[in-house]
C-alpha cells in the first residue's frame, strides 16, 4: 500500500481497474531483486503502489544516471518556450565560440540542437574504447568538443552520446544565462511539486546534462506523469504540449544498445526506438515510452493504460560491468513482466504517430 502523504493522491489497484494479483506478484518478483531501491505504480494519476528497499525511503534522493536525459530535454523545450533558444534547428558551434575556431571537421558546423536531441550528432558512445572512456571521466567537455571524432556525418545514424545531452543541459545554461539546476528547479520542479537534489557539475561548472541528478522515487514519478497528462500539471501547463508530443515521437528506428546494435533489451522490452532523449519500446501489447539510467534508473509511460511505473536502484557509479548490466537488466525484466502481463486498453488515449525525420 502506498504511503498516504499530501504528495499524491492515492488508491488501490482495484478502485482503478488492475488485477491485485498481477500488482502483488510484481511486488514479489521486485522482493527478489538485491540492488532495487524503490518501485512505484501510479494508474489514472493515482498512487496505487508503493515500496521500498535496501535502506532506501520515500525521503530518498536517488542518482538517477541517464534517466536525467529525458529531464534535460523536458528545459530544452522549455527553454524554446521562454524564447531563450528560437528552435531545435539552431547550430550547436552557434553556442560555443570557443570551440567553434578550434572544429577542423566541417560536419560539426552542421550540428544542430535537433541532431543532439535525438543522438544523431555523429559523436561516438563514450564506453567504447579506453581513450572515450577517458574524455568521459575527465570532466572537462567543452574544451573537448572540437577534438572529439565524428563517426557518422550529422542526421546519418543513432549513436548513443552522453555528450550529446551533456552539450544540450549547456546550450540551455548559456542561452538563458543561468545556473542548469536552479532553471530546472524555477520552470520544471517547482511547479510540479517535487525538488531536485544534488546535480553535479563538469569542471567548468556546467550541470551534467547527461545525467548525475540525484531525485526521490516519488518526484521522478511525478515526472513521468507531467509527461503522461501532456505536460500538464493541474491544469498548468508546465512543458508544452508540443515539446511532449514531439519528445515521444520515434524519430530513430536505429536505435540500440549494446556493442551488437541489438533492438531488444531484456526479455520484454522490443523493438527499440529513440525521440528527444527518450526511449520507446513494445511491451506485449503495450507501446511505452521510458527513460532510463545505469543500474536500475527507470520512469516508464503506459500510455492506453494512463499508467506511470518508476523504479530507483543502485547506480553502479562508475562501475559498467557485466554485474551491473546484470541487476540493470533484472529490474526492467520484472517491469517489464508487469506491463506485458496486463491487458491492452483500447480506449485510452495515445501517444502521437511516429515522426518519419
Amino acid at each position: 500500500d502506498p504511503l498516504n502523504r499530501d504528495d499524491w493522491e492515492v488508491s488501490t489497484p482495484e478502485e482503478q481497474g488492475l488485477d491485485p494479483s498481477l500488482v502483488s506478484e510484481l511486488y514479489l518478483d521486485a522482493s527478489e531483486l538485491e540492488t532495487l531501491y524503490g518501485l512505484l505504480v501510479i494508474r489514472n494519476g493515482r498512487l496505487i503502489a508503493e515500496r521500498y528497499y535496501n535502506e532506501c525511503s520515500v525521503e530518498t534522493k536517488v542518482l538517477l544516471q541517464s534517466a536525467t536525459k529525458s529531464l534535460t530535454s523536458a528545459l530544452v523545450g522549455i527553454a524554446i518556450d521562454r524564447g531563450c533558444l528560437s528552435g531545435v534547428d539552431q547550430r550547436m558551434l552557434d553556442f560555443f565560440p570557443e570551440s567553434a575556431e578550434q572544429v577542423s571537421d566541417p560536419r560539426k558546423k552542421q550540428i544542430t540542437i535537433r541532431h543532439l536531441l535525438q543522438m544523431r550528432a555523429g559523436f561516438p558512445w563514450e564506453e567504447t574504447t579506453d581513450e572515450l572512456w577517458e574524455v568521459l571521466l575527465s570532466g572537462d567537455y567543452v574544451r573537448r568538443m572540437a577534438e572529439l571524432e565524428l563517426i557518422n556525418d550529422p542526421g546519418a545514424a543513432f549513436n548513443y552520446s552522453n555528450l550529446s545531452s551533456h552539450f544540450l543541459g549547456v546550450i540551455v545554461s548559456r542561452a538563458c544565462e543561468t545556473d542548469l539546476r536552479e532553471f530546472a528547479q524555477e520552470h520544471l520542479f517547482s511547479p510540479i511539486g517535487a525538488e531536485v537534489g544534488q546535480w553535479n557539475a563538469d569542471m567548468d561548472g556546467y550541470r551534467i546534462g547527461g545525467g548525475e541528478m540525484h531525485l526521490t522515487a516519488r518526484d521522478a514519478s511525478r515526472f513521468g506523469q507531467l509527461y503522461l497528462e501532456g505536460g500538464v500539471y493541474e491544469g498548468t501547463q508546465i512543458v508544452p504540449e508540443t515539446w511532449v508530443a514531439e519528445s515521444l515521437q520515434r524519430h530513430s528506428d536505429d536505435a540500440w544498445v549494446a556493442h551488437s546494435r541489438q533492438n531488444r533489451i531484456g526479455r520484454y522490452f522490443r523493438d527499440l526506438g529513440y525521440g528527444y532523449q527518450w526511449w520507446s519500446a513494445q511491451v506485449g501489447d503495450h507501446r511505452v515510452d521510458y527513460a532510463a539510467g545505469h543500474g536500475g534508473q527507470y520512469i516508464v509511460l503506459v500510455h492506453d493504460l494512463n499508467m506511470v511505473i518508476a523504479a530507483v536502484g543502485d547506480p553502479f557509479y562508475l562501475v559498467h560491468t557485466a554485474e551491473s548490466w546484470k541487476h540493470e537488466q533484472a529490474t526492467l525484466n520484472v517491469v517489464g513482466k508487469f506491463i506485458a502481463s496486463l491487458p491492452a486498453n483500447q480506449g485510452s488515449r495515445s501517444p502521437a504517430a511516429p515522426s518519419t525525420d
